[in-house]
């Protein structure tokens, strides 16, 4: 009646394939039921007499409405195409039907060497064979000549083989990603740039973390900042090769930048108090300062970790070095504490060591107190902070007053938590009035929404307690906005 040219495969499904769908699923071996598969190949070039073979097997037994899957008109990254449904069939078995033709059939065993059979008479699937080497391309082109073989070839048989979810744009364009993958692997999906700048992003038009996962059927917003860079920590949820690979770039290119910063910041002092190092001596000096290597040495330098004049006042010469005595606990509490019993914090004073702890980010305008520790110089904390004060229950003489100097020009971390009312835009809002005072850089921010409520953590660049206070007024003056208080862990 149809004059169908067709032959007929049955088998059934190995054991790691009824594995895979148990863990997939979620479900003992005891509820799955579709243990059996046929398979039917066309001999035609006509996709369209693969409907209507799904038409003729609907006819005679009936299908399970949520077990159908059309791969045809939406084929999987690798060009793999192939109508799946599973139906009813003798006896109350669920039977799956594979309805193909016989070029899809030898794509999907022989892989994409099998359009080459069929080069003379290629028509529809020129673009999805140059769309599929393109984006074979694209992963080994993005790949660093420093990233592991092994991990390059895992990154490729995820994105090869990994399940497939269909999420859209605003304006409906569908994008096909792996299972798993998040917003930020969307943004970059679309371009490295709107990756690169992505703060935030809308699932159905809702705000949501940008850890958060995927799934078919999502349409995707993403909202980005100029200010905004990748972070470290969107490792740790990134599914595609595309965006860890651009991502890892971006931080390796950021790191070489710091390394390259702190050299040239240590050059220049050497240079200017006359000093002269071979690469011997700077060897033997970070294996004394106990760093990994000269980039850690040099990173730590560019980051204000250590203070440079204190080390070149300790190395002046090598003969000075022999001669001079072991600086006792005692004298190095007498020459931090001062002729005046305070600390000026101004990077530059008697050569002290100093820095903020991240258990209590204190900025200019807290009371501060400074807390002795061997090895590391003074750590300036808050003097409302916990941590120090279970510090000082254990040893109180480590004690040491502490001022801020009387201008500060640094940029200090500072972090807020913000609730109110989950509302179209609010996300641009809190981002805007942050940045278009005095140009405040965010470092983070974080939203996570609850019904029609939000609660977000940012965090912020600010040179005083002055400056935050002004970004703290102009956030309660948003409409939505409920509260907005300082929180010191970052």
């Amino acid at each position: 009646e149809y004059d169908l040219d067709f032959v007929i495969n049955g088998r059934a499904k190995h054991l790691y394939s009824i594995y895979r769908k148990m863990i997939r699923r979620n479900r003992p071996f005891e509820e799955i039921y579709d243990l059996f598969a046929v398979r039917v190949i066309l001999n035609t070039e006509d996709k369209n007499d693969c409907y209507t073979t799904l038409g003729v097997v609907n006819q005679f037994y009936m299908p399970i409405p949520d077990r159908f899957k059309d791969y045809i008109s939406i084929p999987k990254s690798n060009n793999y195409q192939s109508i799946h449904t599973t139906v009813v069939g003798p006896d109350g078995r669920l039977v799956e039907v594979q309805i193909r033709t016989m070029q899809m059939h030898e794509v999907a065993e022989k892989g994409v060497a099998a359009h080459w059979r069929y080069k003379e008479n290629m028509t529809a699937t020129d673009k999805d064979l140059e769309n599929w080497v393109n984006w074979i391309r694209e992963i080994f082109e993005s790949a660093t000549k420093d990233e592991a073989r092994k991990e390059l070839l895992e990154s490729f048989k995820l994105n090869l083989y990994q399940y497939e979810i269909y999420v859209f744009t605003p304006k409906g364009e569908l994008r096909r990603l792996p299972a798993n993958s998040t917003p930020v692997d969307f943004a970059f999906d679309i371009h490295s740039k709107v990756g690169f700048h992505c703060i935030g992003a809308k699932v159905n038009d809702k705000i949501v973390p940008l850890d958060t996962t995927l799934h078919s059927g999502d349409q995707v917003d993403i909202i980005t900042s100029k200010n905004q860079h990748p972070n470290k920590n969107w490792m740790k949820f990134l599914t595609t090769h595309k965006a860890k690979t651009a991502v890892r770039k971006w931080i390796n290119k950021e790191e070489e930048e710091i390394v390259e910063a702190g050299k040239r910041l240590w050059e220049k002092k050497t240079k200017k108090m006359k000093l002269s190092f071979s690469e011997n001596d700077i060897n033997k000096l970070i294996a004394k300062l106990k760093f990994d290597n000269s980039r850690h040495f040099y990173k730590s330098i560019a980051q204000g970790k250590i203070n440079i004049n204190e080390i070149l006042t300790a190395t002046i010469t090598q003969e000075e070095k022999a001669q001079a005595p072991e600086l006792k606990f005692e004298k190095f509490t007498d020459i931090a504490r001062g002729q005046r019993g305070s600390v000026i914090v101004d990077g530059d004073n008697k050569g002290i060591l100093y820095s903020y702890p991240k258990c209590c980010n204190p900025i200019p305008g807290d009371p501060i107190i400074g807390f002795i520790t061997i090895g590391e110089g003074i750590k300036i904390h808050k003097k409302t902070c916990t941590n120090l004060l279970n510090l000082s229950k254990e040893d109180s003489t480590k004690l040491v007053p502490v001022q801020w100097p009387a201008s500060e020009d640094s940029l200090f971390v500072a972090g807020l938590t913000v609730k109110g009312e989950d509302t179209p835009g609010i996300l641009n809002d809190i981002s805007h009035t942050i940045v278009t005072y005095q140009n405040t850089n965010i470092k983070s921010i974080n939203i996570s929404t609850n019904a029609s409520t939000f609660e977000g953590s940012v965090t912020v660049y600010v040179h005083n307690l002055e400056h935050l206070s002004r970004i703290v007024e102009r956030l309660k003056k948003l409409k939505g906005v409920y509260s907005v208080e300082r929180f010191e862990q970052s």
